[in-house]
């Protein structure tokens, strides 16, 4: 396999995850409002709101690593 055609699909990859990212942090946050708006603060509201911390996290690194194979896709 050429090496651009690795790149693609890796990014190809990449932008999949970023959907199924994209996807949760709706989901969780979702949830998170309406248990907050139930006033049901309790472990599973704090353990949705640190899992939806995480998810951001990696949303953010996700991009980044898109950024980067998309300039080295550039560079060939």
């Amino acid at each position: 396999m050429a090496n651009i055609d690795e790149i693609k699909e890796i990014l190809n990859t990449l932008r999949v995850w970023l959907s199924l990212t994209i996807g949760m942090i709706a989901v969780i946050g979702g949830g998170l409002i309406r248990r907050y708006d139930a006033k049901k603060e309790d472990w599973i509201f704090y353990s949705g709101s640190f899992l939806l911390l995480l998810l951001l996290m990696a949303f953010f690194l996700i991009i980044r690593q898109i950024s980067i194979k998309t300039k080295e896709i550039k560079d060939l």
